[in-house]
């Protein structure tokens, strides 16, 4: 067996206590295993690195704390798009373009006139809505003075009435009057007519036996024949003063006639009123008709309700229909995000929530933030929603929109446009 030989050990210069590897055994030609202290040792010779290495893991764990703060203060996702208003312009009467005053993609502003269509047949259709207005205005407003007119009318009627009665039973008494004392003298002139033909017949006798004269025959011939005669007269002046009571009769049948019709002069008066409501009615309608004409007219010109860029479907000599679409408007000035947040993201999000989107277009980020979140997810809102009744559902997480909206100016350079991919964040802390 050979033989160790034990050697002093020499110390390191700069090191005390410098431990020197043992001598190799001579059988195994293998060294001792250095003291577990040697690493301790030499940290506690270098203070500095120890110190550098506490304040490495230090500045480590802040970095870790402030970077988990930031990253779990927002949500953020790719699934996003520049949404916006398409607003559709279409013709609300049919004719023939004239002029088309606008290009594709061409900013306008609002009340631009962007299609002019043919006016004239509107024109022509205003000019005779305007003399059927005033045709029915004129009617309207002679209807309206016959109603005072009719008023006083049908006042004074009553009055004439009852005067013609009181004048027509007047009239029958005095030709009442008048028949009897006609009667009266018939019974007078028949008396002496008797006494006159009785004496006729006398003097008859005596003026053949000559007792008295021819001349006083004669006369009584002439008495007689005067007293019949003034029988005759008597009876007519009986026929006249009866044909007089008729007449008065008449009359007075006349004048209750007419008061009776004098009566109806509150209905006649309502009547009249009636036609004049009627005719203003009717005026008032031609002024409608007139007021659609000339709504129809200002149709021809359609133009732009709002500010933004225009994409038109129409050119010169077109003949359009109430309805087509012609236009539509892309208003650049309010437009925001529809972000598709995953359910999990939603848990802190909230309306009003501050937000920072980056648009991929120039990179640039804009500031916003949250208005609303939708009511279901993106799915739900598809054509054909998924069904889960049947027994092999699996688990999706789901998306749901948030309506992020810019801030006012944000987009004053109108860079951003409608379906344009965006990355939006939203502080939720």
């Amino acid at each position: 067996m050979a033989q160790r030989t034990e050697v002093e050990p020499t110390p390191h210069p700069g090191i005390e206590n410098h431990i020197v590897p043992a001598p190799l055994d001579a059988e195994t030609h293998s060294a001792e295993p250095p003291p577990l202290h040697r690493g301790s040792e030499f940290f506690r010779r270098r203070p500095r690195v120890r110190l550098l290495l506490v304040v490495a893991a230090i500045v480590l764990l802040v970095g870790t704390f402030l970077a988990y703060r930031y990253f779990s203060s927002y949500e953020s996702t790719d699934d996003a798009q520049v949404d916006g208003h398409l607003m559709p312009l279409s013709s609300r009467i049919s004719g023939y373009v004239l002029k088309v005053n606008v290009d594709d993609n061409q900013e306008v502003k609002a009340s631009y006139v962007l299609v002019e269509i043919d006016p004239r047949d509107y024109q022509v259709a205003v000019d005779r809505a305007r003399a059927d207005a005033a045709n029915a205005e004129a009617t309207a407003r002679s209807l309206g003075i016959d109603v005072p007119v009719t008023h006083v009318n049908t006042t004074s009627q009553i009055s004439t009435s009852e005067a013609d009665i009181a004048n027509a039973q007047a009239g029958i008494a005095v030709a009442q009057q008048q028949l009897d004392a006609a009667r009266a003298q018939l019974v007078q002139a028949q008396a002496n007519d008797v006494k006159a033909q009785n004496d006729l017949v006398r003097y008859k006798q005596l003026v053949e036996k000559q007792e008295i004269s021819q001349q006083l025959y004669d006369q009584a011939v002439a008495a007689a024949a005067a007293s019949s005669a003034t029988v005759s007269a008597s009876k007519s002046d009986v026929a006249a003063s009866e044909h007089q009571v008729a007449q008065a009769q008449a009359r007075l049948v006349q004048a209750q006639a007419a008061w009776r019709y004098s009566q109806t002069g509150p209905q006649q008066v309502a009547s009249t009123r009636s036609r004049a409501q009627a005719a203003v009615a009717l005026a008032q309608g031609k002024e409608a008709d007139l007021e659609q004409a000339e709504l129809n007219l200002s149709y021809a010109n359609i133009t732009a309700p709002v500010n933004g860029v225009v994409m038109k479907n129409v050119e010169v000599g077109m003949n359009v229909q109430p309805g087509q679409q012609l236009l539509t408007i892309v208003p650049l000035d309010d437009i925001w995000v529809t972000a598709n947040f995953k359910e999990t993201q939603l848990k802190w999000m909230k309306p009003g929530q501050r937000a920072e989107i980056k648009a991929d277009v120039n990179g640039r980020t804009y500031k916003g933030h949250v208005d609303s979140i939708a009511g279901s997810s993106g799915s739900r809102l598809s054509l054909l929603p998924p069904e889960n009744a049947t027994g092999n559902y699996v688990k999706v997480v789901q998306r749901v929109p948030v309506k992020i909206v810019l801030e006012p100016g944000e987009n004053r350079d109108h860079s951003l446009r409608l379906g344009m991919s965006v990355e939006p964040k939203v502080f939720v802390k």
